[in-house]
């Protein structure tokens, strides 16, 4: 099974409540990405993602707000060992974008939706592995595609 460690981006970027909204849409837009883990000192109080920022069009609405102001209080993680699937379902189930992974209370990556979407539209199963072999069928004299066991 392919684990978080594997594929978490390592290069998380952490933002304090205080700071304002505006700041961190900018470092969003500068660092190309689309959420922040919200920290106060080492604990981990949030996360802030592109949406709750208003988009490109959300100037406005983060006008004289701060981080705090507009973040998602409570931060859904996910530990190093759990698997994609895990983590799949951890972001389905809860209807969120991102999944801080942490290790021992601190911040050590950062798994996406769109992370896991691409994994597993690449076939992506086992690290370094191959995905799984698919076949074209016809079935009632339709193609569709079918996974091979293992």
């Amino acid at each position: 099974m392919m684990r978080l460690q594997d594929v978490m981006s390592t290069n998380v970027k952490t933002v304090g409540p205080g700071v304002v909204a505006e700041q961190a849409w900018s470092l969003m837009q500068q660092h190309d990405i689309h959420h922040l883990v919200v920290v106060d000192g080492s604990d981990i109080i949030g996360v802030i993602s592109a949406r709750d920022l208003g988009g490109a069009r959300g100037g406005a609405a983060r006008k004289n707000l701060t981080v705090e102001d507009m973040m998602v209080h409570h931060a859904v993680t996910a530990k190093p060992d759990d698997t994609l699937r895990q983590a799949a379902n951890k972001l389905r189930g809860h209807a969120i974008g991102c999944l801080p992974v942490v290790d021992g209370g601190k911040v050590k990556g950062i798994v996406t939706i769109t992370d896991c979407l691409e994994l597993l539209g690449r076939g992506a199963t086992h690290p370094g592995g191959q995905p799984e072999r698919r076949m074209l069928s016809r079935k009632q004299g339709k193609p569709y595609v079918q996974f091979k066991k293992r």
